[in-house]
């Protein structure tokens, strides 16, 4: 087998690379989708790849040793023992991996949906730690606490308000487990997970200063719940849809909305079609392996 095998579990570079861009040059709502799905693309080619790895090591089975000693061959080894070995490693790593942050996140939103009675998609919670988050589910919600309450006036809580139920109504949970799952399969696309993490405050920060018709209302509401929030713990950080790079936020809503970038979406699916045209390829390699296998 060729590097096609290899490659894939290598090109999320090129997906991070386009992550750091797009974070402060793209759309928000055009480099979300573009980047969580260039992020499930290449982890799935990478856990293709490593299966493709494991799966050489049946050459080492009885039987295939004696297919092989009575057709009196010696077919190439696809790949060395070790590598397959250190592949398996890392394929039960990856699986753990993402049954754990999965489990982490639908532990936290559990947690919070029981904070509070729910009048009519508000949850308002009697704690001191401020906290403002979207809570998924069916059907999600909005968690405020009396904490946050206190230090925002009426025109900041909507605003507030507005960027949360920005995160429920497009579902930004979904696409932060996407790319933290991606992540948790190939850590080379921890910059997509975080630039997607990061994306999706800004894009509800868009659609809040959109609904209530003033940027600089909604740059002010996230810089005070953020410096109201200094110093308490993040229970909410499991979730992925709260808190973010503060002052990058503000200074985004101190400027006009960003124009759309043709490129910038297609560049990541670019890298994901590529993956999955590489493990193409390995797939077909390993088929003409195994056939050497058994030929006899």
């Amino acid at each position: 087998m060729t590097l096609a095998v290899y490659l894939p579990l290598l090109l999320p570079v090129l997906v991070a690379w386009a992550a750091r861009h797009a974070t402060d040059r793209g759309r928000p709502r055009a480099a979300v989708p573009s980047l969580v799905a260039a992020a499930v693309l290449t982890a799935a080619a990478s856990i293709w790849s490593l299966l493709l790895l494991v799966l050489t090591l049946f050459d080492d089975l009885p039987a295939m040793a004696a297919l092989k000693s009575r057709a009196g061959m010696h077919p190439p080894e696809p790949v060395p023992d070790g590598v397959a070995v250190l592949a398996a490693a890392a394929l039960c790593l990856v699986l753990i991996s993402v049954a754990r942050d999965v489990h982490v996140r639908r532990a936290a939103a559990a947690r919070l949906r029981h904070a509070g009675p729910n009048a009519g998609g508000l949850v308002v919670a009697d704690w001191a730690e401020p906290l403002a988050v979207a809570v998924p589910g069916r059907p999600g919600e909005v968690l405020l606490t009396t904490g946050m309450l206190k230090v925002l006036d009426a025109s900041e809580r909507r605003a507030v308000l507005a960027h949360e139920r920005a995160h429920l109504a497009h579902r930004h949970h979904v696409a932060v487990l996407l790319a933290s799952a991606a992540a948790a399969v190939n850590p080379l696309l921890r910059p997509a997970r975080d630039a997607v993490a990061y994306l999706v405050e800004r894009w509800a920060d868009e659609e809040a200063a959109s609904g209530v018709g003033d940027r600089d209302l909604v740059a002010r509401a996230v810089a005070r719940a953020a410096l109201a929030t200094a110093g308490y713990p993040a229970r909410s950080a499991a979730l992925g849809v709260h808190g973010g790079a503060i002052a990058r936020r503000v200074r985004a809503l101190q400027r006009p909305q960003p124009g759309a970038a043709r490129w910038q979406p297609a560049l990541p699916a670019m890298v994901g079609i590529a993956c999955l045209a590489l493990d193409a390829s390995a797939t077909a390699q390993f088929v003409d392996v195994l056939r050497a296998w058994s030929i006899g």
